[in-house]
């Protein structure tokens, strides 16, 4: 069966979003390999963020990310955050793409995430082994980059637009679910005590 997505398919959002909302054991399906091969950074950055706006969408925390494999480009692996619709304190964005590339050697893969990691998401990220990764928004936080490249990681700076402005709609609209989300709800209660 022939992709419906192939070097010829022009890049745009309706074709990423159709990517990031595909399960990706299904991918083959929507793109071949010449079409993974075309896709830039900045287009998986996009997939990223519409990952997020997903999670946002279900009134979750807005940060989605996509994992892919350096020599094809192929997509490994994608998630959103799902702290609050899976009530899960660590379904962050990253864990989420890793869990959904499973096992996989990640040191030949790239990690591509909407908000810089918070630091249980650099710790995962550093064992296993990722030598790449791409953050999409060091406005709303500043993150682990530093760490990342002291363990000997690659991190490239990618700022997407959307994502900063959506993130900081989402600060603003639920600053306790964003605390959650970082900190954990203990930080949440202390913050109310003051």
């Amino acid at each position: 069966m022939k992709a419906l997505f192939d070097k010829q398919t022009a890049k745009s959002d309706e074709v990423l979003r159709a990517i990031a909302h595909m399960p990706t054991g299904s991918l083959d399906v929507l793109m071949d390999a010449e079409f993974a091969l075309g896709l830039s950074d900045a287009d998986l950055m996009r997939i990223a963020v519409f990952l997020a706006e997903k999670s946002y969408a279900e009134g979750g925390c807005p940060i989605g990310a996509v994992i892919i494999d350096n020599s094809t480009r192929k997509i490994l692996g994608k998630g959103h955050n799902t702290l609050v619709q899976e009530n899960h304190p660590y379904n962050h964005g990253e864990t989420s793409a890793i869990r959904d590339a499973g096992r996989t050697d990640f040191s030949r893969t790239t990690l591509l995430t909407s908000l810089s990691p918070c630091d249980v998401c650099a710790t995962l990220i550093y064992m296993r082994g990722f030598r790449r990764v791409v953050v999409g928004d060091v406005t709303n936080a500043a993150g682990n980059a530093k760490f990342l490249q002291k363990q000997g990681i690659h991190v490239d700076i990618l700022e997407d637009r959307d994502g900063i402005e959506l993130y900081d709609r989402f600060r603003s609209e639920k600053p306790d679910q964003e605390l959650e989300d970082w900190q954990g709800l203990s930080a949440v209660k202390h913050r109310h005590k003051k």
